[in-house]
């Protein structure tokens, strides 16, 4: 996993990268709020002092986790050369996406917010802390409720798909509930196969 905020210097970079990702477990198993800083430096073997060299406080290395993961998406949008602004901010490229490659996107991204320890744990991180604060709410809906499904609508639209409204929600909601799915399921593969599996159904029916 790559960090692209920071520069290595003398190892510097394996160090802010393990806070981040041990922080960050803590957050997905025990809610932001819960965690403390000792708790943190205890997982990692370092004193607080040392800790505090790296990163100011626990928000200093929440805002770096929401950073990191801001582009992590960005890298996601590019590499299946999809949108990664809001429609208001690139309209133009809303108007090059087939409807069978964002399906593909889209199952790649069921992949990532699964699998992907460093998504999979923000997204975790956000379910727990959603109705704590109104901050962590506004994360929630912007990363996993509100936000791809308006992305989702805008996309139709310019696919001149109809319902495209009802549609993206019909389309992600799919995609919701098997996070779920996935996260209390043994069979994980068997999981990741129904969503697919739906989310070719769904897509048959909207081509009708």
């Amino acid at each position: 996993m790559t960090v692209y905020y920071y520069q290595n210097v003398n190892g510097r970079l394996f160090i802010l990268e393990k806070i981040l990702i041990v922080a960050l477990h803590l957050f997905a198993r025990d809610g932001y709020e819960a965690v403390s800083v000792s708790q943190i430096a205890g997982e990692l073997d370092m004193t607080k002092g040392a800790l505090y060299r790296h990163y100011k406080s626990k928000r200093d290395i929440f805002d770096c986790i929401v950073q990191r993961m801001e582009q992590q998406d960005g890298e996601q949008a590019r590499e299946n050369e999809v949108p990664e602004e809001s429609i208001e901010k690139t309209p133009e490229e809303y108007q090059n996406v087939s409807l069978d490659d964002f399906v593909e996107y889209s199952k790649s991204m069921f992949e990532y917010w699964t699998v992907d320890d460093f998504a999979s744990s923000f997204r975790k991180m956000l379910t727990i802390e959603q109705f704590r604060s109104e901050e962590m709410q506004n994360l929630y809906q912007q990363y996993l409720v509100s936000g791809p499904t308006e992305y989702v609508k805008d996309l139709f639209e310019n696919m001149e798909i109809k319902n495209p409204e009802e549609n993206a929600v019909k389309f992600y909601a799919n995609m919701f509930f098997y996070y779920s799915m996935y996260d209390g399921s043994a069979d994980k593969a068997k999981v990741k196969c129904q969503f697919k599996h739906m989310l070719d159904k769904i897509v048959e029916e909207m081509k009708q």
